[in-house]
């Protein structure tokens, strides 16, 4: 990956690029970092880059700037899961950097997403929640009728990443009221999930909690998410990360059996997610270390090789 972000100069194929197929691919990679599956994307994602730089120099326009765009905001999120952090800031700066020639404000928004996200995985939680809001309030929200799955806008996750930021920061207020808009968002856009919808604002809305020390309301609300219907409208990817913040949350207050619990339903949720994250091998050892772990927790810590 570092070669390939490392190449400045692309040389147009005289074979003219197969935009169709760029997208597909693309479509394929985002559909592999959705179920986790991180080695494999991480194999694919130097040739789509490749593909869509060269596709921008032979044909350059909007629809092959958001290609671009696309690409680099995955290779972003890829890099955060494997703590590739200032990999991951430098892919996402160039996924800024192409959106902003574009002049066109949902695009930039398509790019802040990772953007802000690799911001905050670097620890630089006040640039990660401007980021998120400028761009929210330049992109309108989608409404009732357009595709959620889509995600035709970013306008509501730009909310959440802007949200969690804050509340990293320990921001109370203004995550409350950033996740208060993302739900009113979420409602507008008559969504039942994806990575915008009322699954997603509750899921922030838990997480939020627990670092606000909430932790007895968090609880409750992350038992009724995981039991609703919603919840499964979710990725395995987000679903399973959500899990795996759960779970340090009730390690750090010390709660090793609802940790434990909570780590091997994320292992059940999105395999990859648990044994391709580095940093989740720190929290499965700190687990299996108590003697209230789940029995199930012991063997996970010895197949991670962290007993």
């Amino acid at each position: 990956m570092t070669s390939a972000l490392a190449r400045y100069h692309i040389e147009a194929s005289a074979r003219p690029s197969d935009i169709a197929q760029v997208r597909a691919r693309l479509d394929h990679a985002e559909q592999s970092y959705r179920h986790a599956r991180y080695p494999e994307l991480l194999a694919l994602l130097p040739g789509l880059l490749d593909a869509a730089r060269a596709a921008r120099v032979i044909r350059p326009g909007r629809a092959t700037d958001g290609l671009l765009v696309r690409a680099y905001g995955l290779i972003a999120l890829a890099l955060v899961k494997v703590d590739q952090r200032e990999l991951a800031w430098l892919a996402a700066d160039r996924g800024m950097a192409v959106a902003l020639t574009t002049d066109a404000p949902r695009v930039a928004a398509v790019a802040a997403v990772p953007l802000s996200q690799a911001l905050r995985a670097a620890g630089r939680r006040r640039s990660a929640a401007e980021v998120a809001v400028v761009a929210a309030h330049r992109v309108m929200p989608c409404r009732a009728g357009d595709d959620p799955l889509a995600d035709p806008s970013p306008h509501g996750t730009l909310l959440l990443q802007a949200a969690l930021a804050a509340a990293g920061r320990g921001d109370e207020r203004t995550t409350r009221e950033l996740l208060d808009r993302a739900a009113r968002t979420a409602l507008d856009a008559g969504a039942g999930g994806g990575r915008g919808g009322p699954a997603a604002v509750e899921a922030a809305r838990v997480v939020a909690g627990f670092a606000f020390g909430d932790v007895a309301a968090a609880t409750v609300r992350h038992q009724q998410l995981v039991a609703g219907d919603e919840w499964r409208w979710l990725p395995p990817e987000h679903r399973a990360a959500y899990l795996l913040d759960v779970a340090r949350a009730y390690a750090q207050t010390g709660d090793m059996l609802r940790a434990g619990r909570t780590v091997l339903e994320a292992e059940r949720t999105a395999r990859g997610e648990v044994h391709d994250r580095p940093a989740v091998r720190e929290l499965v050892a700190v687990v299996a270390r108590s003697a209230a772990a789940p029995a199930g927790v012991a063997r996970l810590a010895a197949v991670l090789r962290v007993a």
